[in-house]
């Protein structure tokens, strides 16, 4: 695979384009000053736009431009699109629940608009509940049909017996539990996607340094590398301990020498019990055995990167990296993106992302 340019024009504009309740308007867009699109593993993405909140009248005298909260005003829909502005790619859709105004006597006013997706709902919604038979998938789905949204579920359809859900939000129970799991979730559109780690892959993304991946830092770090995990728990209905050892199931993408390995050749066998995790049946202590490993090995290789901005670069998506070195050079999974508009850099994608395996010299 090579890497694919952003746009099939030579020279494109990249200036976010703003959509305020299903509409563009002129105003926003010719006054749009910077940008930062947040998301993580475990779903809720975060905006923030600054606008300059000054602008000449049909008069011809100057005010403040969004005053009439009739445009930018809080519990307005606002999606953004990044990329080429004739090909936009849509990368945020949620709910304005902030403004802020800054005035200074060297400055024209600003505004900034800050907004979540349609997770804010469920963060802001505490319960107290026992799910009964229950499975991560159902779960998921009550979740999206009390956000609207439409599920997209993948596989976790195994009976997780009875879960409480003790004064905690929607969102941080099911977070907890897709994480016991090794799953995800993250919105998308009109959609909640969850699935297993080992099944995300929002595209496919290749980053040549000196080309598209402007810079990067890479960690290759054996500190927390280890050679198997243990986990142990008690059956109340058989009456007996039940244990799970796992020495890897999902290490994710990426090709070359795994952590375990390397961990046994530097300082020999480094086994890492699970204490904090309560299991209650054998199948339930080896899926947490799995999990512990896994999220360990995964963060053998840590990159930092920075690269032009690319609305491809989510949450999920592999990122190919070439033209660092035989050790780095490799395939990551992004656990974090981070897009950023201003008027001095245009749009960049900062990201962070992770591999088990270390390439060859």
């Amino acid at each position: 695979m090579s890497e694919e340019p952003i746009s099939a024009r030579a020279v494109y504009s990249a200036r976010p384009t703003v959509r305020v309740d299903s509409q563009e308007y002129a105003k926003v867009t010719e006054l749009l000053l910077a940008m930062t699109l947040t998301e993580s593993e475990g779903g809720m993405a975060a905006l923030e736009l600054r606008f300059s909140n000054w602008t000449s009248t049909p008069q011809g005298g100057a005010g403040l431009a969004f005053e009439d909260d009739t445009v930018l005003r809080l519990g307005a829909q606002i999606a953004v699109y990044g990329g080429d502005v004739n090909e936009p790619q849509e990368i945020f859709r949620g709910l304005v629940t902030g403004l802020e105004g800054e005035f200074s006597q060297q400055a024209p006013p600003e505004l900034g608009v800050l907004a979540e997706d349609a997770f804010q709902r469920s963060r802001m919604t505490r319960r107290t509940q026992v799910h009964e038979n229950a499975t991560l998938a159902g779960l998921a789905q009550d979740l999206a049909g009390r956000l609207g949204l439409t599920p997209v579920v993948t596989g976790l359809t195994d009976d997780i017996g009875t879960q409480v859900q003790l004064n905690e939000s929607d969102l941080a129970f099911l977070r907890r539990l897709l994480r016991r799991a090794d799953a995800d979730m993250q919105v998308v559109g009109a959609e909640l996607h969850v699935s297993p780690r080992a099944d995300v892959r929002r595209g496919t993304v290749e980053l040549a340094f000196g080309s598209q991946l402007r810079q990067a830092r890479v960690l290759a770090d054996l500190t927390h590398q280890v050679t198997e995990t243990t986990v142990t728990g008690w059956d109340s209905a058989q009456g007996q301990r039940v244990s799970g050892t796992s020495s890897g199931a999902n290490l994710g993408p990426g090709s070359g020498r795994a952590g375990a390995q390397l961990v046994r050749d530097a300082v020999g066998e480094r086994s890492h019990h699970v204490g904090h995790l309560a299991a209650t049946t054998r199948t339930e202590a080896q899926a947490l055995a799995d999990a512990a490993f896994d999220e360990r090995a995964r963060q053998l290789m840590c990159i930092e990167g920075t690269a032009e901005g690319n609305p491809a670069l989510r949450v999920g998506a592999h990122v190919q990296i070439s033209g660092l070195s035989g050790r780095f050079d490799n395939t990551y999974y992004v656990t974090r993106a981070v897009h950023r508009f201003d008027m001095q850099h245009g749009y960049r994608t900062d990201f962070e992302a992770e591999c088990a395996y270390l390439g060859t010299p």
